[in-house]
This record gives C-alpha cells, sequence and structure tokens, in this order.
C-alpha cells in the first residue's frame, strides 16, 4: 500500500483481491449471488395468467383502495374475453420455449455451481446467459402488459392490477418483507476418526 496525494493506493489493484479473499468465500458469495437471481424467477413462471390466485389482492389492496383485479376478474365483454385469450396464447406461444431454455441454463449454472473444478469465468458466462433469458422473458411480460391495457376500457383500467397478471410482479410490487431469507442448507457433520 502506498499513500499518494491523501489517497490509499492499494499494489496490484482489483486483480489481487481474489488472492487475498479465501476460495471457499468466492465460492459463497457466488452461490447466494446466483440463489438470489435463480430463486425469485423461478416464482415468475409457476403460474401462468389467467388463473386466480389466493396470494393477496395487490398494492391497491394493500393499501387500502379500492378492489384490485387481474384482467380475466374485471367483467370483460365477450370480444375483450376473446382478446384476452388470444393475447394469452401468443403470450404462452412466445415464452415457452424462453421457460424451457431458461429452466436448463438454471440448471447448467447449478451444476456449475456444485463443480469445484469449474472456473469462476465460466460461472459468469453461465449467469450472464440466464440474466438475458430473463429479460428476454420480463421484456415479453412487459408487451403482454401492454396487450392487456390497450384492450380494457377507462373504467376497468381503475381496477385493473397489473400486478396480479404475474406473479413476480405480485411480489416486485409489494412489500420486501415477503421475500423470505435464503437459508443456506447445512453441511452433515463429519465423522471422526475413532481411537482405540
Amino acid at each position: 500500500m502506498r499513500m499518494a496525494g491523501g489517497m490509499l493506493r492499494v499494489e496490484g489493484g482489483h486483480r489481487n483481491i481474489f488472492k487475498r479473499w479465501p476460495m471457499a468465500m468466492l465460492k459463497a458469495i457466488t452461490v447466494v449471488f446466483c440463489l438470489l437471481l435463480v430463486f425469485p424467477a423461478s416464482f415468475a413462471f409457476s403460474q401462468p395468467p389467467g388463473i386466480k390466485s389466493n396470494m393477496g389482492m395487490g398494492m391497491r389492496q394493500w393499501r387500502g383502495e379500492n378492489r384490485c383485479l387481474k384482467a380475466s376478474d374485471l367483467n370483460l365483454s365477450s370480444d375483450q374475453l376473446k382478446g384476452l385469450e388470444l393475447i394469452n396464447h401468443n403470450y404462452l406461444k412466445e415464452t415457452r420455449p424462453l421457460r424451457n431454455e431458461l429452466f436448463s441454463k438454471r440448471l447448467e449454472l447449478r451444476e456449475f455451481l456444485t463443480n469445484p473444478s469449474i472456473k469462476a469465468e465460466s460461472i459468469q458466462i453461465k449467469t450472464s446467459e440466464v440474466l438475458a433469458l430473463e429479460s428476454k422473458i420480463g421484456e415479453q411480460e412487459f408487451e403482454y402488459l401492454m396487450k392487456v391495457r390497450s384492450l380494457l376500457t377507462q373504467e376497468q383500467l381503475k381496477n385493473w392490477c397489473p400486478e396480479q397478471e404475474f406473479p413476480s410482479l405480485r411480489g416486485m410490487m409489494q412489500r420486501p418483507e415477503f421475500m423470505g431469507p435464503v437459508h443456506p442448507r447445512k453441511a452433515p457433520p463429519q465423522e471422526r476418526p475413532r481411537e482405540e
């Protein structure tokens, strides 16, 4: 370390950080980071749009305002129902391959994380692939919501809760304390050699 102009400089820069941290610490940080990315996103695909949920009534209800409903619960006309069914069908058709690929990439990432011979760079690349797929699916969700929005009347929009359409949106728009902590798995106790 050197003091230069009142600033503390570490020789070697950021490259030495990996040498100073124990490998177990780096693995633990990587696992926690990936779990924080993988688990919330996995809930995004646990239930397709259009299926009723008992997980709460959304932000408006939480704030004490009027009832907050999904588009399918808004007393739609027959034309609106047909339009919503078409939007749902197209959304599922477009996102199914992405969700399948995301599932596979998450499994691959899990294998990378649990294999001690895989290098950190490979794990970062796999994580980037997972994030890119999650982003594409997020774009599809946005397009879905915009199509549903254009289908509804002004009166229906007042009672519509977009966060009810996707479980992932509901989780992001409600209070964060509902998302519990991620508890690491406990390692089994190791047997000590017997002394005779």
